[in-house]
């Protein structure tokens, strides 16, 4: 019982945090707009519809399909420490969206989330079978193993974009920036939203499958198929999130272990308080990011970066001891 109270305060504190921050990031920006100016001003009401309502849906939407991606990897690595940062995920959707360019430079939005997708899904295959493959599963080794295997594409990637002259168009990816989210750029966001009710549906599959193959089959499921499942959401919001807003760090690390810490492991339980921490905590670093050099911006990658960092140091030390 006591539990269950709990995990409600915890519920209801990250849902108020959301609706508080998303007011302020609304009404935060170089353009001075109040809530009376909507009813007054059409070019306020103009901006507000265009840059302000869009940019903060993408935030809410990101930070929540990151964090439940970094949840989902976890289950199926069994490592607390392996997430699309950590998995050379990041690096393969900016891939894919690099080899669009080079072979379609014309490539719309929908065609370069396709090629991200395509390599996300590869290389995130291929990352849980090389984990499957290793018999002494080390928790730190095999997340600085994935970030080695980034790594290696990024500079795959850097030696193809540099081939091809399309060095400069790739730094757009490079780091996480929701300055230039408007209305009718954003919106294969959305797409968020269906992965996370299917994570919410397939939660105790996820755990399952993370057990082993020969547990999974025991009890009657396809490993393969859940395997691929949880792997295709993860594709699915991280080369939308990247396709849209370019690549954020960490938030699908630091995330799922602070929720982990607080409610333990149930997955089914765990998921809901993982996105709304995840909105949460990309909404207060797009905050500071706005504010602290007001009214310049910085981007939302670099703050969540070293805050990441330092979160992901933390947790290794603790781990190790």
């Amino acid at each position: 019982m006591g539990n269950k109270i709990s995990n409600l305060i915890l519920y209801t504190l990250t849902i108020c945090g959301i609706l508080l921050l998303a007011w302020i990031s609304l009404f935060t920006g170089v353009k001075e707009i109040n809530f009376a100016d909507l009813f007054s001003h059409e070019d306020k009401l103009l901006v507000f519809l265009i840059s302000r309502i869009p940019r903060t849906l993408a935030l809410i939407l990101v930070g929540a399909g990151l964090s439940i991606s970094g949840f989902i990897m976890q289950q199926l690595s069994q490592n607390r420490f392996v997430s699309p940062t950590t998995s050379g995920a990041l690096e393969a959707a900016k891939m894919g969206i690099l080899f669009a360019l080079i072979f379609f430079p014309e490539a719309s939005l929908s065609v370069r989330m396709f090629f991200s997708l395509g390599f996300t899904f590869l290389s995130s295959l291929l990352f849980i079978m090389f984990v499957n493959q290793v018999k002494h599963k080390n928790v730190v080794f095999i997340p600085l193993v994935g970030i080695m295997f980034g790594s290696i594409l990024a500079s795959i990637s850097t030696f193809f974009a540099y081939k091809n002259n399309i060095v400069q168009n790739t730094q757009e990816w490079l780091l996480g920036d929701f300055s230039a989210v408007l209305q009718g750029q954003y919106e294969s966001i959305y797409i968020i939203l269906p992965v996370v009710l299917l994570s919410y549906v397939y939660a105790e599959r996820f755990t399952i499958a993370g057990m082993g193959e020969s547990f999974a089959k025991n009890l009657g499921l396809s490993y393969t198929s859940i395997v691929n499942i949880g792997l295709m959401a993860v594709s699915l919001v991280v080369s939308a999130s990247v396709v849209t807003v370019g690549a954020i760090p960490f938030v699908g690390l630091i995330i799922p272990n602070m929720v982990s810490m607080l409610i333990g492991d149930n997955l089914r339980r765990a998921l809901p308080l993982a996105a709304c921490a995840g909105a949460v905590f990309l909404l207060i670093c797009d905050i500071i990011g706005r504010l602290l050099v007001f009214p310049y911006e910085i981007p939302i990658g670099m703050t969540v970066g070293v805050v990441g960092g330092i979160v992901f140091f933390l947790l290794i030390l603790k781990r190790s001891k």
